[in-house]
């Protein structure tokens, strides 16, 4: 994930914004299917950076770029300690980035954490899973989830009673 964020700063294109939460995304998706908690930490920040890459300086820009290199070379040597510190060095440097995103990165990541954890339950999670894969507790994910008809709105294959009484019966060799 490190490395497509790099190739997508690198590009600095009109739609980057979007393509770093598409990014996101694609994280959240993997921390579902593989309960991945590694990936957890670099969908946060990649979710933060999307919010907040349009406020940032040039200097701002090519340090958490640097970092993010550098990050990627630690991870690639297996070196998860510098690893972590890069990372940890990013957050510091989106936090530091300007004073309105000082004081709002926190409810950006706890937003980010909470629209994540949503996503998880998208994908079949329970909401005890998904709010403890994103560090919340169960009562701030409910109350995201009680607002939002996701879960209900889910399309179900629906497969006709007779059908379903078949191929049971074939599976378990009944003959009628």
């Amino acid at each position: 994930m490190i490395s497509k964020l790099k190739e997508i700063l690198k590009r600095k294109s009109q739609s980057y914004t979007e393509e770093i939460k598409e990014l996101s995304d694609q994280g959240i998706e993997g921390v579902a299917l593989y309960k991945n908690l590694d990936l957890i930490s670099v969908t946060v920040l990649i979710y933060s950076l999307s919010k907040v890459i349009t406020r940032l300086s040039s200097s701002q820009y090519q340090q958490i770029t640097e970092q993010l290199n550098l990050a990627q070379e630690n991870l690639t040597r297996n070196n998860l300690g510098r690893y972590n510190q890069n990372l940890k060095t990013v957050y510091t440097l989106v936090r530091k980035s300007d004073a309105k995103v000082k004081e709002h990165l926190q409810d950006i990541m706890h937003a980010a954490r909470i629209k994540n954890s949503a996503s998880l339950l998208q994908k079949g999670l329970s909401i005890g899973q998904a709010a403890g894969l994103m560090g919340l507790s169960n009562w701030d994910l409910q109350e995201y989830a009680g607002k939002n008809t996701f879960t209900l709105t889910q399309d179900y294959e629906k497969i006709p009673a007779k059908k379903r009484m078949t191929t049971a019966l074939k599976i378990f060799g009944v003959k009628i």
